[in-house]
This record gives C-alpha cells, structure tokens and sequence, in this order.
C-alpha cells in the first residue's frame, strides 16, 4: 500500500519492511513519543514543509517583497513623507525577523522611521513587544469605514484610516472545519470593534460555514475601502518556521501563498481506521482539538479512532461538555445564542464543528486531563504513550498527522 512521509507518497523501501516502522510525534513533552506502526498499515505520515528561522526567515521575506512574481515591490508603495502603517492581523511565524525586514524595505525606499508603525491585532506575539496593540473593545480606536450588505456599521482601526499607505502582514493557513479556508491573517474582523467579532462568531455558531460568504464579502470591500495593495502572505513551515512569503494585491498574494501550502494539503490513498494527532502549540485549547479532529475526520473512516496527543491541553467549556454527555445539539446552540455570553458562543461554535468531523468516529486523548474528565466527555483516556502505541499496532490502517490542527488532507478521488 502506498504510504505518504511528509506528504509524498511512497512505498516502504527499508530494513522496517520486514517488521516495524518507528515514527516520532513533538507534541511539546521533553522527550518525543515514539510508536512502531507495521508499515502495511501506515496510510500517511502527514507534516507540514520544512522552513526556516532567524536570518534565513528573513531573506525569505526579502526575496518576496523585492522581486514579486508580479506588481510592483514593497518599495514602490511608500514614498518620503508618508505615513506607514505596518498593519499584523493575528499570529505569524518567525514575527520579529519578518517585521523587521518589512521596515527595512520601507526605510530604504526613503520612509522616515518615524513615520512607519506596527499594529498588531489578535493575542500577543512574542517578538512584537514594540508594536502598538489594537484594543479592539476600545472606540476611540476605531473609525467608521462604511456599512455591510445589511446595513451595519463597520469600524475599523482608526490607525488604518488615517495612514497614507497600509502594509497588511497575515499568515495564510487551512481550517479544516471550514472546508479549508482560515479566518486567520485578515483585516477583519482582527481590526474591526469587538462586537464585530462576536457577531461573526454568533454567525459562526448559528449557520456554521455558511457564515463565511458574508465575512469574505466584508473582507473584501474593507480591503477595497482601506486601498490595501501591499500584503504580505505568510505560510508556516513545522515546528513554528516559515516555509514561505508571498507578496503582491490581497488577491495576489493570497493565490501565491495557496500554491506555497500546498504541503500542507496533502492527498492520501486510503481511507484510515486510526488517526494520531498532535497539535502545532504546547498548550491548546479544545478549538485546536477540532480543527484537529476535522483535519483527520477527511481522512479516516466513519468508525475510526481519532487519538489526539497533547502535552498540555485545556478542558472544555460547558457547551462541549454538556454535548458530550447527551444533550442535543440545537437545543444548545439556541441557548448559547441567546444567552450574550461570548464565551459560550464560542464554546458553541468549537462544538458544532467537532459534531460534523466526529460523526460516529471515537476520539481518545493521551494528555493532562485527568480519566474522570475524559471519561466524563464520553471520550477514550490513554494513561500513557503504551496505551497509544497498543492502538497504532493493533489498527489495520493508520494515519499519523503532524500539527494536525494545521493540515487539510484529502482522499484521492
């Protein structure tokens, strides 16, 4: 049977043919946890690209703004005297070297210094601790843009409004929840007010992937309205690198980066009764443990074991618990909705997706939560990388996913 290593398939051709294949997972333990999978079994052995760190991250990003496959370079937008806003929508690999190597480009194409600032929206970013956050709750900080195809008000970064040239930098990445497209990396609502966030993810949580057309229709018109023509695409390598830049219009770069990822969308031959996963951060949350699940549900059979293996995992909130234990699902969700709590309307959206990619699959979880509590979520508890070892030997067909909340796998038709 042909196997994927790295998203390339082959077939075995190794002193393990004859017995077992040793396979490495990272999942943020000090020592890796090491399985033996018999190689007529392995299905997939599923990573991200390689990439790169430091100096060479940052050349990669030199590269992409200088020499652009097409439109102009990153020079060629800014001229001396205007106001340059380096906009950062959410996390990014390698952030400080790619950053940095944006603001050099500025500089010598003759913006002063002190005329370029970095606004960074989203959770902190370690390397950026010069950069102004964007307090999206705060409405002093926004301005008004325009109004949605509904109606509604859109306000957006007041920095962004009132600079003379917008440099967006945003990872460009899968989701496997939302049939491949991540929400991650764009102006909105990352530079929106907070209630534009939480509407969003009450649409999420409500209508599922079909809110995503009027997200993108927003995405698209601020976009067109702010008169970004300078984005920067970032796609991660493994393990935090970055594998590639891609520069040009949003539509451009988006489209250079889609072709860069393609490693990250690998195809497999055959259906799996075991998927191994880990995740692509140390500590996650059950909304990794989804897009997690999703990733691998593309892959696996309808009756197969998802085994998701995290160093430090958080427990899940009320909605995703109360699910689990039998109560049904659109019952929550009208509830949530209702209730104005963001964080259980975000619970709510984490739940319905890990509805549609479980199906009937079983999900067991080698992590820190105690048996009690993974019992408790009706989900199978390995007390220990044995207990995942016994499964990978025993399954008939095994697929192991790297990062497995970053990969979007598909069957070959």
């Amino acid at each position: 049977m042909p196997v994927v290593v790295m998203g390339v398939p082959f077939r075995l051709r190794s002193p393990y043919d004859c017995g077992m294949h040793r396979v490495a997972l990272s999942f943020g333990a000090p020592e890796p946890l090491l399985l033996d999978v018999d190689p007529a079994a392995l299905v997939a052995n599923l990573a991200g690209p390689a990439g790169s760190t430091g100096d060479a991250a940052a050349r990669l990003v030199a590269a992409a703004t200088t020499a652009p496959p097409d439109g102009p370079p990153l020079s060629a937008h800014a001229v001396p005297g205007d106001r340059v806003v380096i906009a950062v929508a959410g996390a990014l690999p390698q952030p400080p070297h790619v950053v940095a190597t944006v603001t050099e480009q500025l500089v010598a194409s003759g913006v002063d210094p002190a005329n370029i600032s970095v606004l960074h929206a989203g959770p902190a970013v370690s390397g950026l601790a010069v950069a102004q956050e964007f307090h999206s709750d705060t409405a002093a900080e926004t301005a008004y843009l325009g109004a949605d195809e509904a109606g509604r008000p859109l306000h957006v970064a007041r920095a962004l409004v009132d600079a003379d040239v917008v440099v967006m930098l945003g990872e460009w990445a899968y989701d496997a929840r939302l049939g491949g497209r991540s929400l991650a990396g764009e102006l909105w609502p990352a530079f929106g007010r907070a209630e534009c966030d939480a509407a969003l993810m009450l649409e999420l949580a409500r209508r599922g992937r079909r809110a995503l057309q009027p997200w993108a229709e927003n995405v698209r018109a601020l976009t067109w309205q702010l008169g970004v023509t300078a984005c920067l695409r970032l796609v991660a390598g493994r393990d935090g690198t970055l594998a590639a830049a891609a520069f040009g219009t949003t539509d451009g770069a988006a489209r250079q980066a889609r072709q860069a990822a393609a490693a990250w969308a690998p195809t497999v031959a055959a259906a799996a009764d075991l998927a191994i996963c880990t995740l692509s951060q140390p500590a996650a949350g059950f909304d990794m443990v989804s897009r997690a699940v999703a990733a691998a549900a593309r892959i696996t059979r309808p009756t197969a074991t998802i085994c998701v293996v995290a160093a430090t995992l958080e427990a899940p909130g009320p909605v995703v618990t109360r699910w689990r234990q039998g109560a049904p699902l659109q019952p929550l969700v009208r509830e949530a909705c209702a209730s104005g709590d963001s964080s259980l309307v975000a619970d709510t959206v984490i739940t319905r997706f890990l509805s549609r990619a479980l199906e009937d699959r079983r999900i067991v979880l080698l992590s820190n939560l105690d048996e009690a509590t993974v019992e408790d979520l009706e989900f199978g508890y390995a007390a220990s990388a044995d207990t995942v070892g016994r499964l990978a030997r025993r399954a008939e067909s095994v697929a192991i996913l790297h990062e497995a909340d970053l990969l979007f796998p598909r069957l070959t038709p």
